[in-house]
């Protein structure tokens, strides 16, 4: 079963929702606000498709930051420690199935290959 991780009020993520409602892709939606999300977690992703890429520069919760902190946000320790913490700076949706990730972020050319 795939897994989608996400905040359900962002726009990405609902045209991300309603594109594999439309196509019926089963899935299952974790949402960072309520159930959170690990270190390990966040970890194992990185591994997959590097920090950087989880990392949400473009959204209002990064834009809010202080350029302090900001400026610390140099390491895969340090953006984890972030993401735990601000759950809503991880870039969504990330669609995962057995531990890979399919898709992060929402491009129907991409999902159209990766999720029918």
């Amino acid at each position: 079963m795939k897994t989608v991780y996400a905040i359900p009020n962002c726009n990405t993520v609902k045209k991300a929702l309603d594109w594999l409602k439309s196509n019926k892709v089963a899935y299952e939606f974790h949402d960072y606000k309520k159930k959170g999300i690990t270190s390990t977690q966040l970890t194992a992703w990185s591994k997959q498709i590097g920090w950087e890429s989880l990392l949400n520069k473009k959204g209002t919760t990064w834009k809010q930051l202080s350029k302090e902190i900001q400026e610390t946000i140099t390491t895969q320790k340090a953006a984890i420690a972030l993401m735990s913490e601000k759950t809503s700076v991880i870039r969504r949706p990330l669609i995962e199935e057995n531990g890979k990730i399919l898709a992060l972020g929402f491009e129907e050319s991409a999902y159209k290959k990766a999720l029918k």
